[in-house]
């Protein structure tokens, strides 16, 4: 009988062993996902501030135009 409990203790033993191995596995895996949505994240963060500034540039473009605008109808106003 004590034969039999070493086989199925061998069993057990061997189960926890593959499934250690599995789960290190997982672990490695979900250690590289992490590393790429970090790199993906860091792109996007760089994205945008790189858009924020394209856009604070328009946005001072649009105004200078308005004003180069205003300015060029007040004189054809002057010469009516």
């Amino acid at each position: 009988m004590s034969l039999e409990v070493l086989e199925q203790l061998e069993q057990k033993i061997q189960t926890a062993v593959d499934t250690i191995a599995l789960l290190q596995m997982e672990v490695e895996e979900l250690k590289e996902q992490k590393g790429e949505l970090e790199q993906k994240a860091n792109s996007l963060q760089s994205g945008y501030a790189e858009l924020e500034q394209q856009n604070a540039q328009l946005k001072t473009d649009h105004e200078a135009w308005q004003t180069r605008i205003r300015g060029l109808l007040g004189k054809m106003e002057e010469v009516e």
